[in-house]
């Protein structure tokens, strides 16, 4: 058998995207101009390093995207860490890594609508936050349900765009820089201040800085859509994850060296107050223009991409509520799952407005918990069960995957672990009830 069929799939979605599509698609995800409305987060917790915290993030990063790589050739199937963990380790640890995955996944559109949202009401002060949620939602829904050709056709124009943004606020920053303004010239105070260098502070302010590099492990989740072969999601996720994080280290290197001096008026406005000082307003209302067409446009419409393609394929396997698993039969995607994304998005979104930190951070514990058990399963799939001779990749690579990710998640804030192990408890609860009370698969037969 070969295909879907040797996993007891058949073939639903369609297969429509190259491996440039894969790439765009994972580009977008994680957003070339990601740093510009976080910024200020992770210049307070990491005391101006945040170049470093974003190169610690990469590389902490590029060993899990070796492992999805691994994987994503192993097992092209749709749910990302979900199918990985449960062929790779067992039915049990694929749920639980569904569950943690689903954390990141369901919540990330809706901390982009809100960042999209503070981004434009000072631009249009009379309209309220939780209408430019909705609006933003109906819209991205609308592209997700048209079929995936689409989604990768406006993802292109918008990465276009992104990166046009970006070189004018490079070119305009160096020019300012060596004009005399901040810093004066670019220094290497942004990757190292010995006056305030700690591990553990540029390690807690990479907990933050590693919200940007989530999506790059998304491309995984459109394995069913490729005509690449099964390589293709893993040479589309390094690259560009590598691509990205080049970019993420550029642009905020540049901000740091022009903020030298500055005081913010808050840590949301940071970047946009840095922008005006370099090229003048007409660049500081570019660049929030882009961020809320790259994350309350571009970046939610992959995300709600990629939830709905969990969904789908948890449901697909009985671990969630077998109508999330319908296709549409003329689109060919997961459209209850698109819809039901869309419904929790507004409902978050409206709930966490004002609280985009605490957000952030549990966002950021359901995808770091989750890649843990994706480490795991590429040592045991290759090592354990395939005896495989290829150390650095299926061992080496991999634990020190495991040991990056373990010491950001010690060093995460302490309400961030607190929430998410209450929704981790929340899933064990779902678990026991549905297999020890009721003697039920994890599923609910709708």
């Amino acid at each position: 058998m070969s295909g879907l069929d040797q996993f007891g799939y058949k073939e639903e979605l369609k297969r429509a995207l190259s491996t440039r599509d894969l790439l765009v698609y994972g580009m977008i995800f994680m957003v070339p101009i990601a740093p510009f409305s976080i910024f200020g987060f992770v210049w307070a917790d990491a005391k101006g390093m945040v170049p470093l915290a974003y190169l610690v993030g990469m590389v902490g990063m590029f060993f899990t995207a070796l492992s999805y790589a691994a994987m994503s050739e192993a097992f092209p199937v749709a749910g990302s860490v979900y199918s990985y963990a449960h062929r790779g380790l067992h039915e049990i640890a694929g749920f639980f890594s569904g569950w943690l995955i689903l954390l990141d996944y369901i919540l990330v559109p809706a901390l982009i609508y809100i960042i999209s949202a503070v981004a434009i009401q000072p631009m249009v002060p009379g309209v309220p936050a939780w209408a430019w949620i909705a609006a933003f939602i109906v819209f991205n829904g609308v592209v997700n349900l048209l079929g995936v050709q689409f989604t990768a056709k406006a993802n292109l124009y918008m990465l276009a765009f992104e990166l046009i943004v970006l070189t004018l606020f490079v070119g305009c920053g160096l020019y300012a820089l060596y004009s005399g303004h901040g810093a004066g010239r670019l220094t290497m105070k942004p990757l190292y201040n010995p006056a305030v260098f700690n591990v553990g502070t540029v390690v807690g302010a990479t907990s933050i800085a590693v919200l940007s590099f989530l999506g790059f492990d998304g491309i995984s989740t459109l394995s069913e859509e490729s005509k690449g072969g099964p390589k293709a999601v893993g040479r589309a996720t390094l690259l560009a994850l590598v691509l990205v994080g080049s970019l993420f280290i550029i642009q905020t290197w540049i901000a740091v060296d022009l903020a030298q001096g500055m005081t913010f008026q808050s840590a949301e406005t940071a970047f946009y107050e840095i922008s005006r000082m370099a090229g003048g307003v007409w660049l500081e209302r570019l660049v929030l223009v882009s961020v809320v067409v790259s994350a309350g446009i571009a970046n939610a419409m992959a995300a709600q991409a990629a939830v709905a393609r969990i969904l789908f394929a948890m449901a697909r396997d009985r671990k969630l509520p077998a109508v999330l698993a319908k296709i549409h039969p003329r689109f060919q995607t997961p459209y209850v799952s698109t819809i039901a994304v869309s419904i929790i998005s507004l409902i978050v979104g409206v709930y966490f407005l004002g609280n985009l930190d605490d957000l952030s951070r549990l966002v950021n514990f359901g995808a770091l918990c989750s890649f843990l058990f994706l480490h795991v399963a590429v040592i045991n799939h290759y090592m354990v069960r395939g005896r495989s001779s290829r150390w650095l990749a299926h061992l080496v690579s991999p634990i020190l995957g495991l040991l990056v990710i373990g010491y950001v998640l010690i060093e995460m804030d302490q309400k961030a672990r607190v929430m998410g192990l209450c929704w981790l408890g929340l899933g064990t609860l779902y678990y026991m009830v549905l297999t020890r009370v009721f003697k039920k698969p994890v599923a609910l037969d709708i």
